[in-house]
């Protein structure tokens, strides 16, 4: 039996494979094929077979299907909400076009979103300076969409700083009983630097001092927050060869993208100092990937452990695939990553359907939702909110909500599924990637019409949405 024909699989588990720095020899042998069988599935001259393909799959940690689509999935999502966009109003492109395109020129997709994410970014500059030539300089935010694609592009893992972190964990634990103060060891022992809080400027968590080797932490962060903010310093000390490679291999643009990728790479090896992964594998395991108790066994944030379960993608020891999404009250999405399959548009603020918008109504507790897009693909997703701020009065305060999610097929592997009705059809909230894009016409809450559709409005009849008349 042979998998379905698909002329890019060979490309992406050559990918796959040289992403985790493998040889052909090396993963022809765990797969128990020969090297010459691998060189020509690799080179999309041989079809792979059902049972092989689940065993790549499984090997690499991802879901069979991803082998199959890749991330074409994602870039069509993302082109359907480029073309949605009122600047190409006149297009009268269809969703059969650009899913076409993005299958047939994944490459040249990828570019024309790279493109527009420029434009849009100008767009914003010009607006926002209106007497400064754009020539100047790039806006910042211009390398944020790239690192999200970055980290997308790797399903956030990464091996090279996983091994990092475990070796200098290993020395922590050595220092000292608890982890506080092996780390406060650690980086005075190898580097020189003493640890101490200290009252810093409004804003500035942490600052290194070179010449006095001290490391100054703020003394109104929550605990947490300044046990990650040393951690995080440690990454850039002791995984800077790591970190350095990593980005030296990525297709990154020139300017803000290279720095903000250290920056991510840094918090990643802190996050995995923090809750090494085979302990947090398994105890996100046995506590059925219970947040809270995960939180306080590693001492780490809510938001930290949700970032560390999106990492999971260890060969032979994976956890549940997911997705997350941070927004503000305002509805900008400040991170996005999907491995579960769910779309999170990239350029606007998601469906309002979406409980992650929810949880705003119901601070500090869980909301549950079985989510269901226009496709038919259901997803189980909790949301909460999160208040950032310091510890002091009167200070101001910051909300988030964190969104995260699996495909179904995952749901009962989750202490969130305990006592909900995961049958019941009365549970499942149609929602959409945004509205531009989204083919729902019934729906009530719409922002804006879909693109490419013109109202045909009856003067006799008022709807209570007026988009629902086209």
């Amino acid at each position: 039996m042979t998998a379905k024909s698909d002329p890019q699989i060979g490309s992406r588990i050559r990918k796959l494979r040289l992403q985790r720095r493998l040889s052909q020899t090396d993963l022809a042998s765990a797969l128990g094929i020969s090297i010459s069988y691998l060189n020509l599935i690799e080179h999309n001259r041989r079809k792979i077979t059902v049972p092989l393909l689940f065993k790549l799959a499984g090997y690499f940690g991802v879901e069979p299907g991803d082998l199959v689509d890749g991330d074409e999935a994602r870039i069509v999502g993302d082109l359907m909400e480029m073309f949605g966009e009122d600047l190409f109003a006149e297009s009268d492109l269809t969703n059969h076009d650009i899913r076409d395109f993005a299958h047939s020129n994944p490459a040249v997709a990828r570019a024309i979103l790279h493109l527009y994410d420029r434009y849009r970014a100008l767009e914003s500059h010009r607006q926002a300076e209106p007497d400064i030539p754009s020539e100047e300089g790039p806006p910042f935010h211009l390398a944020t969409d790239r690192i999200s694609d970055f980290i997308q592009e790797n399903a956030n893992y990464f091996p090279a700083l996983e091994a990092a972190a475990e070796r200098v964990r290993a020395d922590i634990d050595h220092a000292a009983e608890d982890f506080e103060g092996g780390l406060k060891s650690y980086l005075a022992n190898v580097f020189g630097i003493d640890w101490r809080l200290s009252s810093l400027p409004s804003g500035i968590a942490r600052k290194l001092e070179p010449t006095s080797g001290r490391l100054l932490v703020s003394d109104i962060l929550p605990p947490e927050s300044a046990i990650f903010a040393a951690a995080h310093q440690l990454g850039l000390l002791a995984a800077v060869r790591e970190i350095d490679a990593i980005v030296a291999e990525a297709s990154l643009p020139e300017g803000d993208a290279p720095d903000l990728a250290r920056n991510a790479l840094a918090a990643y090896f802190a996050a995995a100092l923090i809750m090494p992964y085979e302990p947090f594998y398994r105890m996100a395991r046995d506590y059925r990937y219970d947040i809270e108790r995960l939180a306080r066994r590693f001492g780490a944030s809510f938001e930290q452990v949700c970032h560390r379960l999106t990492s999971l993608q260890r060969p032979g020891l994976q956890g549940i695939p997911m997705h997350l999404v941070r927004t503000d009250i305002a509805g900008n999405i400040s991170k996005r990553f999907s491995l579960s399959g769910i779309q999170i548009p990239r350029h606007s603020g998601a469906c309002p359907r979406w409980n992650v918008y929810a949880a705003f109504l119901q601070p500090e507790r869980i909301n549950i939702q079985i989510s269901e897009m226009p496709s038919g693909e259901r997803y189980f997703c909790i949301a909460r909110t999160i208040t950032k701020g310091d510890y002091r009065h009167n200070a101001p305060r910051r909300h988030f909500a964190i969104g995260i999610g699996c495909a179904m097929i995952h749901a009962r592997e989750m202490i969130y599924a305990d006592g909900f009705d995961l049958a019941n059809s009365a549970h499942v909230v149609p929602i959409g990637v945004g509205c531009r894009i989204c083919p729902r016409m019934e729906c009530g809450q719409r922002a804006h019409p879909p693109a490419n559709h013109r109202f045909r409005l009856d003067e006799a009849i008022r709807p209570e949405s007026l988009y629902t008349m086209m």
